[in-house]
C-alpha cells in the first residue's frame, strides 16, 4: 500500500447509529483473497460502548498529544435532548445551544464507540432563496497551466434534478456527532474572484455565496444516480437474493455469470459492538469480498445490517451498486479498504454507484500501525471511471477517500462525490491524483488534517459545499505537481469566513504547495459536466443532510425549499 499524507491522531469522538466509521487508503495490485467473515454476532446493541483507548492529537506525525484518555458513556438521547456538554477532541464544544426550527437530539457525553442520540442537527426556520444558477460545464480548457479567474463563465442554468417527491420517514438511524446547531440567518458574502483565464478555457471564478437558513426535508429515493455515475443500473430488476455472511455473498458472486443481473440483498447483522479494542483489527486477517470481471450487480444492505469485510471491484466489472450497507472497524490494516474500484490486466471498473452507505473505523492510532491501523473507506485507482458517491456518512477514520494509487496513476478518472458527511476524519475527502471530480452539496465537518487534496494536474469543481471546523480544508500538497480547484457557492466565501466557520491552516514541508488561504479558484474547471443539477445552499446542508445521508435512512433524499 502507499501512503503520502501525515500521520494524525484524535480525541473523543461521538459515533452513529451502528457505532464508529473507517478512512480510505490505497489497495495494491493484487487480487484480495476472501475468507469467511468472522464474530458474526446478533443484532447490532444500540446501547453498546466500544473503548478506543488513549487517543492523542497529532499534526504531522510530531507525536504532540493534545487528547485524553477516551471515556466511553451511554447517550440517552431523544428528542429535544441537549443536555451535557458533548465534545469532540478535548476542544470543540458541540451541541451547546439549540437552533430554531427543528428538535435537536444530542444529550449526554460523546463517547468513543458509545450509541448516541438519534436525530440530527435542527432545521433552522426562514425562508430559502433560490439556487444558483449552475453551468453544466462552460468552455473546455486545453490544459497548461491554468491560473486564477475572474467573471464566471457562461453556462446553460442547470436542470431541476426532478420533481421533489413528498418527505419519506427517516429511520432511527441516524447519528448526532458533529457540529454546533444551526442558528438560523442567512450567511452572505462577496465574490470570491481569481485572476487570469485558463488557457483555451472560460474564465475562472470563486462565485458570490449566499448560504441561506431555508427548509431542510426529505424526498423520494433516488431511482438513478447525479453525476459521472448517471448510467449506472447495476442489477436492475431481477428477483433478489439473499446472503448473511461474507461467504455467503461470495458464493453468489462466484456463481453468477456475469452478466444479465445479480440483486443481492444483505441480512447479515455483525455485532460492531463486540470488537471492544479497535487495534487488535489491524492484526487480523482482510475479509474482502472479491468481485472480478462480474457486471450488472447490486448490493443492498437491508436496515439495521452491519459487515465487517470489505468490497472490491476489479478488473472489467462494471455498472455496480452498492447502497444502504454499514461498514466498520474492518480487520486486516492496510489490505483492507471499505470499498476499492481498482482497474487491472483484464479492464478496468465503470459506473459504479456508492450510495446511503455507513463508512467508519476508529481514530485511534495503534502500535505498530500508526495511522494505517484501518484502510481506505472509498478508493478508486487504475483506470476506475464514471463514480458517483452520494449520500454516505463516512466518519472517525483517518485516510478517507483516495483517488489514484500513486503520482504515476494517470489514468483519467470521472467521479462525483454529493451529500456526502465527512465527520471528525483526518484526510483525504478526497485526495486526487490526475482526472476530474465535481464536489457537490457536502458537509465536511471536523478534519484534522486536510480536507480536499487535489494533485498532480487533476481539476475539482467544488461547488455548494459547508465548510467548518476543519484543517486545511482545500490543497495540493505531497506530490510532485499541483493540482487545480474551482471553488463555486460554498458557504465560505472569502478568507474573512476562516474565523466564522473555525477553518484553520497549517503549512506543509512538501514542495510545491498550494493552500486555498486566499480562496479563490486556480482553474477553471476545463470539461463540461456531462450532466444537469440543481446545487442546493449550503446551510441546508448542514440543516438537513443527517436526515438523509447513511444506511438506515429509507434511501430518502434532501430537499431544500
Amino acid at each position: 500500500m502507499k501512503f503520502t499524507n501525515t500521520r494524525l491522531a484524535f480525541g473523543s469522538v461521538t459515533f452513529g447509529y451502528l457505532a464508529l466509521l473507517p478512512l480510505l487508503g490505497a489497495c495494491n495490485g493484487n487480487d484480495i483473497s476472501t475468507g469467511s467473515e468472522s464474530g458474526i454476532g446478533g443484532a447490532v446493541a444500540g446501547g453498546a460502548n466500544l473503548t478506543g483507548g488513549a487517543n492523542s492529537n497529532s499534526s504531522g506525525g510530531s507525536g504532540t498529544s493534545t487528547g485524553g484518555t477516551s471515556t466511553v458513556s451511554p447517550v440517552s438521547g431523544g428528542a429535544n435532548s441537549v443536555g451535557g456538554a458533548n465534545t469532540i477532541g478535548g476542544s470543540t464544544t458541540i451541541g451547546t445551544s439549540v437552533s430554531t426550527g427543528g428538535n435537536l437530539g444530542t444529550g449526554g457525553k460523546s463517547s468513543v464507540g458509545g450509541a448516541t442520540a438519534t436525530g440530527g442537527i435542527a432545521n433552522t426556520g426562514g425562508t430559502t432563496s433560490q439556487p444558483p444558477s449552475t453551468s453544466t460545464g462552460g468552455s473546455a480548457g486545453t490544459g497548461g497551466k491554468p491560473s486564477t479567474g475572474g467573471t464566471t463563465s457562461a453556462g446553460a442554468t442547470t436542470a431541476t434534478g426532478g420533481t421533489t417527491a413528498k418527505p419519506g420517514s427517516s429511520s432511527t438511524g441516524g447519528a448526532t456527532t458533529g457540529g454546533k446547531p444551526a442558528t438560523g440567518g442567512t450567511a452572505t458574502g462577496g465574490a470570491a474572484t481569481g485572476g487570469k483565464p485558463a488557457t483555451g478555457g472560460a474564465i475562472a471564478t470563486g462565485g458570490t455565496n449566499s448560504a441561506g437558513s431555508g427548509t431542510a426535508t426529505t424526498g423520494a429515493p433516488e431511482t438513478k444516480p447525479l453525476g459521472y455515475g448517471q448510467a449506472t443500473t447495476g442489477g436492475g430488476s431481477v428477483a433478489a437474493q439473499q446472503a448473511n455472511t461474507l461467504a455467503a455473498i461470495q458464493a453468489l458472486v462466484d456463481a453468477y455469470s456475469g452478466t444479465g443481473g445479480l440483486v443481492i440483498s444483505y441480512t447479515g447483522k455483525f455485532n460492531l459492538a463486540s470488537i471492544t479494542d479497535p487495534c487488535t483489527q489491524h492484526t487480523l486477517a482482510a475479509q474482502t469480498l472479491e468481485i472480478k470481471k462480474k457486471s450488472n450487480i447490486t448490493i443492498m444492505g437491508v436496515d439495521g445490517s452491519a459487515a465487517n469485510f470489505g468490497i472490491h471491484i476489479a478488473s472489467s466489472s462494471s455498472n455496480i451498486i452498492i447502497r444502504n450497507m454499514t461498514f466498520g472497524l474492518l480487520p486486516g490494516g492496510g489490505d483492507s479498504d471499505a470499498i476499492s474500484v481498482e482497474g487491472m490486466s483484464g479492464g478496468v471498473p465503470t459506473n459504479i454507484w456508492i450510495d446511503h452507505n455507513e463508512l467508519f473505523s476508529s481514530m485511534v492510532e495503534c502500535a505498530g500501525a500508526g495511522d494505517t491501523s484501518f484502510d481506505g473507506l472509498i478508493d478508486a485507482k487504475k483506470g476506475a471511471d464514471n463514480i458517483t458517491v452520494s449520500y454516505n456518512y463516512l466518519h472517525d477514520h483517518h485516510k478517507v477517500s483516495l483517488n489514484g494509487y500513486t503520482d504515476d496513476d494517470d489514468v483519467i478518472r470521472h467521479i462525483t462525490f454529493h451529500h456526502n458527511i465527512f465527520e471528525n476524519v483526518g484526510s483525504r475527502t478526497p485526495l486526487q491524483r490526475h482526472g476530474y471530480s465535481h464536489v457537490l452539496d457536502n458537509y465536511f465537518n471536523q478534519i484534522t488534517v486536510s480536507g480536499i487534496n487535489i494533485r498532480m494536474s487533476g481539476y475539482s469543481l467544488v461547488e455548494s459545499n459547508y465548510f467548518e471546523n476543519s484543517k486545511n480544508p482545500i490543497t495540493s500538497r505531497d506530490s510532485t505537481e499541483l493540482g487545480y480547484w474551482e471553488l463555486r457557492n460554498n458557504n465560505i466565501a472569502s478568507p474573512s469566513d476562516f474565523t466564522k466557520f473555525n477553518i484553520t491552516w497549517s503549512a506543509s514541508d512538501s514542495t510545491p504547495t498550494k493552500d486555498a488561504t486566499d480562496w479563490v479558484t486556480t482553474a477553471t474547471y476545463p470539461v463540461a459536466l456531462g450532466y444537469s443539477y440543481t446545487a442546493d445552499k449550503p446551510q441546508c446542508l448542514k440543516d438537513g443532510l443527517r436526515k438523509a445521508a447513511g444506511a438506515g435512512k429509507g434511501l430518502v433524499t434532501l430537499k431544500c425549499n
